[in-house]
């Protein structure tokens, strides 16, 4: 069990969140996130910082990443993330509803830093964050067998 936040408060997190106007690359969402939770409790910042990793983790297959550099992979993994919980549920029954994001480069990587920014904000810190999934590229050993 993922402590500090369930999947649910995720992705409900992430929805209120999201800003009305177009947000290409999630920075405002990745602000809007960053002010909530720099507010909360910091189980909640931790718990946060756990679900993003565990549904980056989850992305973290051959085909979705196949074509993809390290980098551009991870970002583009963020951004199904920031698209949501019903784009990302979808990407997971069918992979080829990642392609867009892979083949228009609809990146998030401000998205990553939401958690440690909310982090220093809250304790004055630097954070040296050891989430239990990895979210970084190729780390999902499962997700790339053949």
């Amino acid at each position: 069990m993922l402590t500090g936040m369930n999947e649910d408060a995720f992705w409900q997190l992430i929805e209120d969140c999201r800003p009305t106007e177009p947000d290409p690359d999630a920075d405002l969402l990745a602000d809007t996130l960053t002010e909530r939770l720099a507010r909360s409790p910091l189980p909640l910042v931790t718990g946060f910082a756990e679900r993003l990793s565990w549904a980056l983790y989850r992305l973290d297959r051959k085909e979705y990443g196949h074509d993809l550099g390290a980098d551009a992979f991870l970002y583009t993994r963020a951004a199904v993330v920031a698209a949501g919980r019903t784009a990302f549920d979808s990407v997971l029954k069918d992979p080829a509803a990642f392609t867009p994001y892979a083949t228009d480069l609809v990146w998030a990587e401000s998205l990553l830093y939401t958690p440690d920014r909310a982090y220093r904000r809250i304790t004055g810190q630097e954070w040296d964050r050891n989430t239990r999934y990895s979210y970084e590229s190729y780390s999902n050993t499962g997700g790339w067998t053949d």
